[in-house]
């Protein structure tokens, strides 16, 4: 397993303030960060990535989709090719910050519903943008994981199958699903069940706990989901997402209402502590 730490605990824009953060994780025994994308240029994350390279750390993203003029649902030409374009660029910014996986929702605009269940032409219209985006990714050394959120954040990709479907329809090497135990709590009926089915897929991980403050502070059942994701054969990135209340518009998107955790050290260090004891004993 690679232990990273997704730095929006922190910031949705890393810049030279947030460095000494990564000294810090390097210290605790992180392999990585996972950086948001959300803003900024590829000159902007070569300086990021050389400062976590810098600090013995390596790299990986995330990012989402910025409204619904940028929705792969759509079956208008130019939204898609809107959509196909920012992913682009997020993968422009990977590859300048020598990041190894991009990651997240980038399937729909986050807090967008039809009121319906998912119509077979989005999912196609899905399975075309991200057709090109994987085969652009595979170019610039990029390896994809689409994210399934919860019923409350988005409505086309809930569960781990959902999105497996997608992987299978988009047949790239580069291109999975992301695994977050946070979304799975939710979503799935047997979070650890569905991870052996679809361990194939799986592209990397998210660790997040049940109220989305410390792992292993919560009810989501650790020692049976690292064991399904090791014996299953899955050895790759596994980033600690956690979120607080520091960032108004991060915690209004989140519905992080409250504080989950006495101090962000708290989240870093035990979770650090406690997922890779539970790894190792899985």
């Amino acid at each position: 397993m690679l232990l990273g730490f997704n730095l929006l605990l922190w910031t949705i824009h890393v810049t030279d303030e947030h460095f000494p953060i990564f000294e810090e994780l390097k210290k605790t025994g992180y392999d990585g960060i996972e950086l948001p994308i959300f803003d900024g240029d590829p000159a902007h994350y070569a300086r990021v990535g050389q400062a976590a390279r810098d600090n013995g750390l390596r790299v990986t993203t995330v990012c989402v989709m910025p409204g619904e003029d940028h929705s792969c649902l759509s079956g208008d030409a130019g939204i898609q090719e809107a959509a196909l374009n920012h992913i682009k660029w997020a993968i422009d910014c990977t590859e300048a910050a020598s990041g190894e996986v991009l990651c997240g929702p980038f399937h729909q605009p986050l807090g967008v519903f039809s009121g319906n269940p998912p119509t077979e032409d989005e999912r196609s219209n899905l399975v075309t943008v991200h057709k090109k985006a994987a085969a652009y990714a595979a170019d610039h050394g990029v390896t994809l994981g689409i994210e399934p959120l919860n019923r409350f954040e988005c409505y086309v990709l809930n569960t781990v199958e959902d999105a497996a479907d997608i992987v299978k329809r988009v047949g790239a090497d580069n291109y999975g699903l992301l695994y977050d135990t946070f979304h799975a709590n939710i979503e799935e009926k047997d979070p650890v069940g569905v991870i052996g089915p679809n361990i194939k897929q799986i592209s990397h991980v998210h660790f997040s706990e049940n109220d989305r403050g410390t792992p292993g502070k919560g009810h989501v059942p650790w020692a049976e989901t690292m064991s399904a994701l090791k014996h299953g054969g899955y050895d790759g990135w596994c980033t600690i997402e956690s979120f607080g209340r520091a960032m108004p518009d991060l915690a209004a998107a989140t519905k992080v209402w409250r504080d989950f955790f006495p101090s962000r050290d708290e989240v870093y260090k035990f979770g650090h502590d406690f997922l890779r004891e539970t790894w190792d004993r899985a």
